[in-house]
């Protein structure tokens, strides 16, 4: 469970979130929207920590993370994964090496062990072993994404997945084919999902409750039908090009 109390963060003089709350239930996909600037990806980094609000208190698994130590922090952000937009793949290193690259640092598991731990992730992601080898610029930005993804989940075997716009720049089959990953490790892993995107029609795909942040500010927090439905200004006039897709939703209850 995430929890978000009444958290206010500023680059600065730069006020970015402004008092906002919000849950998202364990084992629950979520979307944050809105528009480029108004604090969503902030939100992702204070969840890993990497951020520290001015106010407020945010718990994952019934834990203050505001009140932690470092070394304490990094035990909650072992059960993280994060993938960035551009996947943040080590450019010098193969796919394998970037795969297993928490393996290779922090364990002392053979080489011959990694390996087979990281044939199996590219199983897991859809890639097949042939990319082993490969380096990121060889691959699209959809294996690239996929890449990152698996070496997420090597790296921290997590319960909870954040994903920064992760089909931004993709085309349809592959935006599809992240969409089903997400899907996957969602009903596989039981992990709880949290994507961060401005691409409606992928939000519609991957979860049914969503935040809404405008200025810093929760606008909405809700279902599909409560969005379709809302009347405030802010959400009108944010969803407004894309009414025909929303009105096209018909799954209420996602399960």
């Amino acid at each position: 469970m995430i929890e978000f109390r009444n958290v206010s963060f500023a680059f600065d003089d730069k006020k970015v979130l402004s008092d906002i709350s919000f849950v998202i239930p364990s084992g629950e996909p979520r979307v944050i929207m809105g528009h480029s600037g108004s604090g969503k990806s902030t939100i992702l980094r204070l969840i890993l920590g990497l951020y520290k609000p001015q106010g407020g208190d945010i718990f994952i698994n019934g834990s203050n993370i505001c009140d932690l130590k470092d070394r304490e922090l990094n035990d909650i952000r072992k059960r993280i994964g994060m993938v960035f937009q551009d996947g943040a793949l080590f450019d010098s290193m193969t796919v394998g090496e970037n795969v297993g690259y928490y393996l290779l640092e922090h364990t002392k598991m053979t080489l011959d062990d990694v390996d087979a731990k990281v044939r199996e992730m590219l199983g897991f992601v859809g890639m097949d072993e042939e990319y082993v080898d490969r380096l990121p610029d060889e691959l699209s930005g959809g294996m690239q994404r996929r890449v990152a993804i698996g070496r997420a989940l090597l790296s921290t075997d997590p319960n909870i997945m954040l994903y920064d716009e992760p089909t931004t720049g993709l085309d349809p089959q592959m935006t599809t084919n992240v969409i089903n990953l997400i899907n996957r490790l969602r009903e596989v892993k039981k992990v709880t999902s949290i994507v961060v995107t401005h691409q409606i029609a992928d939000a519609f795909e991957v979860a049914n409750q969503f935040i809404m942040i405008d200025k810093g500010n929760v606008v909405f927090d809700g279902n599909v039908k409560q969005l379709k439905e809302s009347d405030d200004p802010t959400v009108v006039q944010f969803l407004e090009p894309f009414r025909e897709s929303i009105a096209n939703v018909h799954k209420i209850d996602f399960i």
